[in-house]
């Protein structure tokens, strides 16, 4: 595996710094206090290529692989969790979905508004009393003639309410049955098709997070992505790759909170010294810089294997799973590190802090990122 970055990763890179010093950190706070996703923003990422960063070219994407993926994430990630997860959300979930899935026209009609930021996309899997057990949703499709009348909610969205297009994935069978849902592409203004409750957040208060609601919605037959009973096999193919970016959005988190905490215990002086050279703190440092490190490596090399088309199950499962819980230890120990002003929204750490703990829930919680991890070891 190449260690160094490419000339597309460096440029990635320093495009987001210079973007994010003029578009996103004056506003952090702001938008986060206020609960408010800034749809603007996410329009500009778009006209930089970072809402189409694995979409084909010729699909109007940027058309780059995963190292420059998470390249892209990390360091949106170090300025402000919550965008970075409404940019991973937009790429790997819905975008990804229908990239991955999609028919040659629904490839054509759709990515090229996703991947320029013209549309914002939404996915829809989690329901109110079916989290982790996807399998025993009840938000229903039932078939008539061309169409399919859809029932019932999806909570827990990303861009629910902003959205301009959702894949839905709704049960077509029996409850419980892995071959029993189907997905849909659902544009909003769909009659029947509404978003709910927004949700006030612990962290990534400027990621929109609501409700999805079906009223006899009709959707066409022309918008299944794949066949009936597809769509549960497609989402876990999908969360596959989803895993890779939420270990990027937890690595960037990382980052950003490791180097605001290595700033200030250089600055801060007490007993006539930087308080980086107390013992107590530098192994703080050490611990959280080698942690991080090695959240890289289990990031990077689930991305080597998806680039190459190999199977990514329990590699992006490592991944995320570990690169989360650093995420939230190096977040906790940045705080501690700060002190009282840690403790403050004048300083940087305790957003991260905030913002850490989504990761290792979303898309898989970290138990259920063992289990998967267990079963495949156990394949093997």
């Amino acid at each position: 595996m190449e260690f160094t970055l490419s000339e597309n990763q460096i440029m990635i890179a320093e495009m987001i710094r210079k973007f994010g010093d003029e578009h996103i950190r004056p506003k952090l706070m702001e938008w986060d206090e206020a609960q408010e996703f800034p749809v603007p923003v996410m329009k500009k990422l778009g006209e930089l290529g970072l809402l189409g960063v694995l979409v084909p070219t010729e699909y109007g994407g940027s058309g780059f692989g995963y190292f420059e993926y998470v390249t892209a994430l990390t360091e949106i990630g170090k300025i402000c969790g919550s965008i970075c997860l409404s940019v991973a959300a937009h790429n790997s979930l819905c975008t990804g979905h229908i990239l991955q899935f999609g028919t040659e026209e629904q490839k054509k009609k759709y990515l090229p508004k996703l991947a320029t930021g013209e549309w914002i996309g939404a996915w829809g899997l989690t329901e109110q009393n079916t989290g982790s057990d996807a399998g025993g949703m009840l938000t229903t499709a039932v078939q008539d003639g061309d169409y399919f009348v859809i029932n019932g909610s999806k909570n827990f969205i990303t861009h629910a309410i902003s959205g301009d297009v959702a894949v839905v994935i709704v049960r077509t069978g029996e409850k419980g049955d892995s071959h029993g849902m189907t997905a849909f592409i659902i544009e909003k203004g769909t009659k029947g098709f509404s978003s709910g409750k927004k949700e006030n957040k612990l962290g990534m208060r400027a990621s929109e997070t609501a409700e999805l609601i079906f009223q006899d919605c009709r959707v066409h037959k022309s918008q299944m992505l794949g066949k009936v009973g597809e769509g549960f096999i497609q989402a876990m193919k999908v969360l596959d790759g989803g895993r890779i970016s939420i270990a990027a959005v937890s690595l960037g988190i990382a980052r950003g909170a490791y180097e605001a905490a290595l700033k200030y215990s250089k600055e801060r002086h007490q007993f006539g010294k930087s308080i980086s050279a107390f013992q107590a703190i530098a192994f703080k440092l050490a611990d959280m810089a080698t942690e991080i490190d090695a959240a890289e490596l289990l990031t990077f090399k689930a991305a080597d294997l998806k680039n190459r088309g190999e199977k990514v199950t329990k590699a992006s499962a490592f991944a995320k799973y570990y690169a989360s819980e650093v995420a939230v230890r190096v977040s906790t120990e940045a705080v501690q590190i700060f002190g009282g002003y840690g403790y403050t929204k004048d300083f940087p750490a305790e957003k991260f802090y905030r913002d850490s703990k989504l990761c290792t829930i979303g898309e898989g919680t970290s138990e259920i990122q063992k289990l998967v991890i267990s079963r495949e070891l156990i394949k093997e």
